[in-house]
């Protein structure tokens, strides 16, 4: 009887939890993220709008005759298309990309368009994952976009060497949306970690935008390479929040709203402290640009601000309950209002009527800051104890795939073999990025 009693009790506080639940999760907000971050600079923004532009163009046939150009046009020259590969030419290992020689803006830009929803093999290679199957460089990474990025590497190396050789002066940049995002990001590290074949660029010539990524790298990667790394997220995007696996999202597409309330209920109920300290768990990468357009119980879209940081804890960590989670996410989208955002950033220069020499002194400015922002997230990943470890630097544990060995047997192998080795701690780390001046405080090292 006692028992029955009980019974209309557990059901009450059962609802009232989950409709706390529900109250805070739909009070909750993509503003609340970056609400304490920085605002973006002109400088700094200013070519990621030109950068979605040919991340489009790549999805065109023939860019003499256009027919999806936003309005102005993709602004690049088309004899300065240095190659272009379809999924003929790549065999399905990744999807189209090109190359591109900026002479107006002295860079090299190799660009990766997205995901194609009707082609299984940009599906088998976001799909080709499991939690903790690859490690690279002390973390873990997705596998499958760190294949694709290496195929893209051992492909183009030979190209982008020598055009980085005959334009000395010149950056060289990865650009990327959605899956083509992830896989620039790990191609970006697979770069710095084999200088010698780009001929040994510097590390400061080296740039990657991602824009709209997928969580493609452990938290330790992600704030390592924040210096070179750019991430770019329009409001409530929710692949860059997407924790669960990809597979069970893209299997889900007809009730991705059921599933996107699961995960919303399985991350909110998952302390942060834990989330933090598993080291298999992966992250949007670098450092994060947030277009914030939206508030909370407003209709309609606002002038687009930009918040930008390197944060450690609260960096995407839960999904976002909007009915824009998925159209956020379209490159057409991202780059229409990061050039309305860059649009009001240059009228309220041209309101201050900067001079130049003063600008260039908010630059150096900004590059500093940067620095020491960069510095406090290694120190604040230090403090949090986040995993980190001293692997060889390789590709990854798949590079006898093609012979037919197994992918998880390799991991394991070497995995193994890195145990007897000594781990750096993260400060010895922080130690090969930073020196100290003779009053002993830490100074970031100049490249």
């Amino acid at each position: 009887m006692s028992l029955a009693c009980c019974i209309p009790v557990a059901e009450g506080v059962y609802c009232i939890a989950c409709a706390r639940w529900l109250w805070l999760k739909f009070l909750y907000n993509a503003g609340h993220e970056s609400e304490n971050w920085s605002l973006a600079t002109t400088e700094e923004f200013e070519p990621i709008p030109r950068y979605c532009r040919l991340i489009l163009s790549v999805y065109e046939d023939d860019l003499r005759n256009p027919l999806w150009a936003p309005p102005g046009g993709y602004g690049i020259n088309p004899d300065w298309v240095l190659l272009r590969k379809d999924y003929e030419e790549t065999l399905g290992r990744v999807s189209p990309y090109m190359i591109y020689l900026d002479h107006d803006h002295g860079d090299v830009v190799l660009g990766v368009r997205g995901l194609n929803l009707a082609k299984e093999s940009d599906y088998a290679v976001l799909l080709d994952n499991k939690l903790g199957q690859t490690k690279l460089c002390g973390g873990y990474v997705h596998n499958g976009l760190l294949k694709a990025a290496v195929w893209i590497f051992e492909s183009e190396c030979e190209v982008l060497r020598e055009l980085v050789e005959k334009n000395p002066g010149y950056t060289l940049t990865f650009v990327g949306h959605s899956l083509g995002a992830g896989v620039v990001s790990l191609l970006t590290i697979v770069a710095l970690q084999k200088q010698d074949r780009l001929g040994n660029i510097e590390r400061k010539r080296i740039r990657c935008f991602a824009i709209a990524p997928p969580r493609c790298m452990s938290l330790n990667l992600a704030v390592r390479y924040a210096d070179v790394i750019n991430s770019v997220v329009l409001q409530d995007d929710f692949l860059p929040r997407t924790t669960t696996a990809l597979e069970d999202v893209f299997k889900s597409l007809v009730c991705l709203p059921c599933l996107l309330c699961v995960m919303c209920l399985k991350d909110t109920c998952t302390m942060e402290e834990k989330m933090l300290k598993d080291p298999r768990r992966l992250y949007a990468p670098g450092r994060l640009y947030h277009i914030v357009e939206r508030k909370p119980f407003r209709i309609g879209r606002f002038p687009p601000v930009v918040k930008t940081a390197v944060p450690v804890d609260k960096r995407f960590e839960h999904l976002v309950l909007s009915c824009n989670a998925t159209s956020d996410h379209a490159i057409i989208w991202i780059e229409r209002e990061s050039q309305k955002a860059l649009d009001i950033m240059m009228e309220n220069d041209k309101a201050l009527e900067i001079p130049v020499q003063q600008r260039m002194q908010r630059q150096a400015s900004v590059e500093r800051g940067h620095g020491e922002e960069y510095k406090a997230a290694l120190e604040r990943a230090a403090a949090l104890e986040i995993p980190d470890e001293n692997l060889p630097l390789s590709y990854g544990t798949f590079s006898e795939l093609e012979e037919g060995e197994n992918s998880s047997q390799s991991i394991k192998d070497i995995s193994v073999a890195s145990s007897t080795k000594q781990r750096d701690s993260w400060d010895k780390f922080i130690k090969r990025f930073f020196d100290e001046d003779q009053s002993g405080r830490m100074v970031f090292k100049k490249s």
